[in-house]
């Protein structure tokens, strides 16, 4: 429980700087550029030997491979979502993504809830809509893009679970030095794509953000390994956003409608169930 804990704390810091970084990054491109590279440094000291010649090596760097593509293309679909269909909706669907990692623990991998941690489910998928969804006229178009990011968004979860179930666990290091380079990599050619710059800010929040994403990575790693996935994706989504809300309200002075604080108490409801 204590990965999971840290799992959640890690992944809420990140959103919250990025909530700082808001009003002074301009090239989000060249922020994660930063980050993922500060990353790939953090985790090639971690990995120890940076790629052994041992059996599952090849599997580990095609995962990882995979991972880091998720990784990037799955934000710079969120941002393609926002300007099509707001924000509210498009984070609604990258939270429901937990649709997607739960459902290939329970098929691939036959982890089976008990009947309230079940119950559970149903209530943070629920308390994510609540808290989510808008209440009156939301655009329409785009849909097909919304359900690329709820597949995406699920999809960079799942890989964690994926690789605990298939890979070697002495080679998480490698698996995470490798999404991180890959994803590092993508940024550097979107950026000249886009001809995006690197500034002083997009430096500063890439710093800031690199170790609690390192961390948040490697902790989930490490929960998937002690605890079933159908607690720790459930746990981990309706968690980080009863964090981010909080910190939101605390910290950013935002208001919060009613359904959004029922929102919060199922969310509560919901952690109780999914660890009976």
């Amino acid at each position: 429980m204590g990965y999971l804990l840290l799992t959640i704390l890690f992944s809420s810091l990140v959103s919250v700087v990025l909530r700082f970084s808001g009003q002074r990054v301009k090239n989000d491109f060249a922020m994660l550029a930063v980050n993922y590279l500060i990353c790939g440094v953090i985790s090639a000291f971690s990995a120890g030997e940076i790629f052994p010649r041992v059996p599952g090596m090849a599997r580990a760097g095609a995962m990882g491979a995979v991972n880091g593509f998720i990784f990037l293309t799955s934000f710079a679909l969120l941002k393609s979502s926002i300007q099509r269909s707001g924000v509210v909706l498009s984070s609604a669907f990258m939270k429901l993504g937990l649709l997607v990692s739960v459902t290939v623990s329970v098929v691939f991998f036959h982890e089976t809830p008990s009947f309230m941690q079940g119950l559970g489910f149903v209530l943070a998928l629920a308390a994510i809509v609540l808290m989510n969804f808008p209440t009156g006229d939301t655009k329409s178009g785009f849909r097909l893009g919304l359900i690329l990011l709820l597949l995406l968004g699920g999809g960079g979860d799942a890989m964690s679970k994926i690789y605990e179930e298939l890979g070697v666990p002495e080679l998480t290091g490698q698996f995470l030095l490798v999404t991180f380079l890959s994803a590092f990599t993508l940024c550097i050619i979107w950026m000249q794509v886009k001809k995006q710059h690197l500034g002083k800010w997009e430096l500063i929040y890439g710093i800031a953000i690199a170790a609690p994403n390192f961390l948040s990575s490697r902790c989930l790693l490490g929960a998937l390994g002690s605890l079933p996935a159908v607690i720790v994706y459930p746990v981990y989504s309706v968690g980080s956003i009863l964090v981010v809300t909080l910190a939101g309200v605390l910290l950013f002075r935002e208001r919060l409608e009613k359904r959004q604080w029922i929102g919060i108490a199922v969310v509560l409801a919901a952690l109780v169930l999914l660890n009976v």
